[in-house]
């Protein structure tokens, strides 16, 4: 479930979604590299790699971001 009764709303993917959106728009061309997006987002939230791909996921299946050829992940709007 995506929704939760966490006592830390900052570890829902709503929010971290929100927070890689936010890098990718301060990114160069839409586009960042996969684990400098991690970095960036753990200097920020302290979170897990785990964490940070479900987030990724999520916003992969929502069709906000898709991954290119190469090791980026890039805004799709």
């Amino acid at each position: 479930m995506l929704l939760s009764v966490n006592i830390k709303p900052d570890k829902d993917v709503y929010y971290l979604g929100a927070k890689v959106i936010e890098i990718l728009n301060e990114a160069d061309g839409n586009r960042i590299d996969f684990f400098d997006a991690f970095q960036k987002l753990n200097s920020i939230e302290k979170i897990s790699m785990n964490l940070f791909v479900l987030s990724v996921d999520w916003l992969y299946i929502l069709g906000v971001i898709k991954q290119s050829n190469d090791k980026y992940i890039e805004k799709c709007f």
